[in-house]
């Protein structure tokens, strides 16, 4: 009797909130589905429309703030479709944090209509929830880890309020006296939350702000690693300098942000993500 092995066939799915850089989702083979951003009534679709660097340009001209869609169950399902219609057995999919987009419910009603579209398939879909956003996760999908560290953190530093206070993440009164006042809040994402964690006044007082927060985070945790998050802005060197003096190393990876997650911080953004202390 001839006995043969069934190979599985893995694909890794996740959205353009992940920050991946495009040459490393085609080093690790990931797969990156685009939002939609809405901006002055021109839909742009991220890593499609126009670069980073163009897009931050785009917002500190607009008249209005960004607005991005989630991402629809008919283009997940037609996903899937390909991943079954490719031969592959599993796919682990990581969408944009549940808690801040539909994303997340919108691809588990597309499991629903795959079996409508496809009912002999067979794919096991693995839906994760990454509770975070940005190259917190993406770095893991990278290192094809198929689960999140308890400890990684993000922390951002906005240089502008205008799209924090668009999206929620500050009251409007806060940010109109924070702009008056040059007041940059320190803010940081955790499990999908975030939480002003400090309020300095003047840019330069960011970058050292950012610094000690993590090293208090990050005290007594082994095999520490960091990486920087930016917007094309000046401060992105500062802090690195910053970060190789009080840590002693380089970071793992200088990063852009993404249309999806700028169009929330705002176009002039530095982020620090690390892994701190494990959370009770």
């Amino acid at each position: 009797m001839e006995m043969r092995d069934i190979m599985s066939k893995i694909a890794i799915l996740t959205d353009s909130s992940c920050d991946i850089p495009q040459e490393m989702a085609e080093k690790y083979g990931i797969d990156i589905m685009s939002f939609h951003i809405l901006l002055d009534d021109v839909d742009y679709v991220e890593r499609e429309s126009c670069t980073n660097t163009e897009f931050y340009d785009k917002m500190r001209a607009a008249k209005g703030v960004p607005s991005t869609a989630a991402i629809t169950p008919i283009q997940f399902c037609e996903k899937y479709c390909q991943y079954v219609d490719e031969g592959y057995t599993d796919v682990i999919h990581v969408p944009i944090n549940k808690s801040g987009s539909s994303t997340y419910n919108n691809a588990l009603m597309a499991q629903g209509m795959l079996r409508e579209e496809r009912p002999e398939h067979h794919l096991k879909i693995h839906l994760l929830d990454p509770h975070t956003y940005s190259m917190v996760f993406g770095w893991y999908l990278c290192e094809m880890a198929r689960k999140l560290k308890n400890g990684a953190e993000i922390v951002l530093g906005p240089y502008s309020l205008k799209q924090m206070k668009k999206s929620g993440r500050i009251s409007a009164a806060a940010a109109v006296m924070g702009e008056l006042m040059g007041i940059r809040p320190i803010i940081t994402l955790i499990d999908g939350k975030t939480k002003v964690e400090a309020k300095v006044r003047g840019d330069d007082k960011v970058v050292p702000a950012m610094v000690e927060l993590c090293k208090q985070r990050s005290e007594g945790v082994e095999n520490f690693d960091y990486m920087i998050g930016h917007t094309n802005i000046p401060q992105t060197a500062d802090l690195e300098k910053a970060c190789r003096k009080a840590f002693g190393k380089p970071p793992l990876l200088v990063f852009e942000l993404g249309g999806v997650v700028s169009a929330n911080t705002g176009p002039d953004t530095v982020a620090l993500v690390y892994t701190g202390r494990p959370r009770g």
